[in-house]
């Protein structure tokens, strides 16, 4: 019974791990690999990357599973969260510098405050709107971009097939009430590495 019972835990975390190269596609939204404009090698090689990285992160502290998040894409390496002070923050950039096949880091970690339910509100509001106002917009590919917001700042990661789509999420972003900036991570197509033929 004991045997059973592993067998079927390690079976799930296997098909887990599968899940999230084969079907949650960009920044775990359900997209299938389909609609990823990258090729599956660069989707897998950018999945080793940030289970690479996120394991090591766990490794210096279990305190960092909740509060800090890695995205890689196309050897890009993006991070975002809450840490205690600037010293946790440029740790975890040195860590992610030092993961193989990092191009680049963006490092949009913040440090902890007070919380305030009012301002995650808002923030959460946000984001929201600008999501619906994505996949409203005819011109934008919705499926492909990560959106965080935090004290009126947005955050977008993604990729865009055009700059047209590129500049129409940046000026989407920018016409949400209260958005104070827009910080946009965008990568276009044409500059991944390697496409999908």
């Amino acid at each position: 019974m004991k045997n059973k019972f592993l067998i079927i835990f390690f079976v799930g975390i296997i098909l887990t791990g599968c899940v999230g190269v084969a079907s949650k596609g960009i920044f775990g939204t359900g997209v299938s690999v389909a609609f990823d404009p990258r090729s599956v090698g660069t989707q897998v090689d950018d999945s080793i990357m940030e289970k690479n990285l996120s394991a090591r992160i766990l490794m210096m502290d279990k305190k960092y599973l909740l509060s800090v998040k890695t995205k890689v894409l196309d050897g890009r390496i993006f991070l975002t969260g809450k840490v205690d002070n600037p010293e946790e923050k440029l740790k975890l950039t040195k860590l992610a510098w030092e993961t193989k096949g990092a191009r680049s880091i963006r490092n949009d970690i913040k440090i902890k405050e007070e919380f305030s339910f009012k301002q995650s509100a808002k923030d959460i509001l946000i984001t929201s709107q600008l999501r619906s106002a994505m996949i409203f917009n005819k011109k934008i590919k919705a499926t492909n971009y990560q959106i965080d917001t935090y004290k009126k700042k947005i955050y977008v990661y993604g990729i865009a097939l055009t700059s047209g789509e590129k500049e129409e999420v940046i000026s989407e972003a920018k016409e949400i009430l209260d958005v104070e900036n827009v910080i946009a991570s965008i990568i276009l197509l044409d500059d991944l590495r390697i496409q999908k033929d």
